[in-house]
């Protein structure tokens, strides 16, 4: 091994795609839910 690796066998110094990933899904579904609910509550 030539350094300290996560859990996906990568080195730790790459990009962590698959947080990234999940980051990106939360946050359009974060804002999904804002602008369903500012349809229903203010629409």
């Amino acid at each position: 091994m030539s350094g300290p690796e996560n859990n996906n066998g990568e080195p730790d110094g790459s990009p962590k795609f698959g947080r990234l990933l999940i980051v990106l899904v939360l946050a359009v579904m974060l804002i999904g839910l804002i602008t369903f609910a500012s349809e229903k509550f203010l629409g």
